[in-house]
């Protein structure tokens, strides 16, 4: 007897100002292209199904600077909250003719993410199909985190007074925490990003 797929959509949240950077960090070089393309090639990578990056300041210049083929969606309302390229891209993946379980969900600025911890996600994800999974770094849960297809309309409420980590908060008791050790660190300034291009020699 055939097992039931368990298909993941990704969501690449990119639609950022990069204003302590002074520059889109999406295009920052790294490894053999950027910081964007690093996290698609990352989650093309995976067993995910489907992936989607939600672009909003500099969408252009990011578009046009992008090799890696991937379903680009453009947040209109990026500026009112990392919540709504949540909410927009929740709306593009229902409206979609694809079948998907889940959403996991990843920032553009965490290029230590690899595709074998996307895939512990997925098979976690698998094995409790009802709960959120979750990264568990700093005494908290976040992303990269996939979200059951049931928590849909509640990621379409999401804006800027309200975003994934407080959705997160509220379900607590629904989510299964994965250590993500070193793979999670954020690039906000010009020094996050050289220390990291130091510390893994690119």
């Amino acid at each position: 007897m055939n097992k039931k797929q368990h298909h993941i959509a990704v969501m690449v949240l990119a639609a950022g100002a990069s204003t302590r950077m002074g520059k889109p960090k999406q295009l920052l070089p790294w490894k053999n292209t950027t910081l964007l393309g690093h996290v698609i090639q990352t989650a093309k990578a995976s067993k995910a199904s489907n992936v989607l990056a939600v672009l909003g300041a500099h969408a252009d210049l990011i578009k046009s600077n992008i090799k890696e083929k991937v379903v680009f969606l453009e947040n209109t309302s990026w500026q009112s909250g990392l919540g709504t390229s949540v909410t927009a891209g929740t709306e593009w993946l229902l409206q979609a003719d694809i079948e998907f379980q889940g959403i996991l969900i990843m920032l553009a600025d965490q290029p230590l993410i690899d595709p074998e911890y996307l895939n512990m996600l997925i098979a976690i994800s698998k094995q409790n199909p009802d709960k959120i999974i979750a990264s568990a770094y700093k005494k908290r849960s976040g992303v990269p985190a996939i979200f059951p297809k049931k928590y849909a309309d509640d990621l379409l409420k999401l804006n800027k007074d309200f975003g994934a980590k407080h959705l997160l908060q509220q379900e607590q008791l629904n989510v299964v925490k994965i250590p993500a050790a070193h793979r999670i660190l954020d690039i906000d300034t010009q020094n996050d990003y050289e220390q990291l291009k130091r510390r893994n020699e690119i």
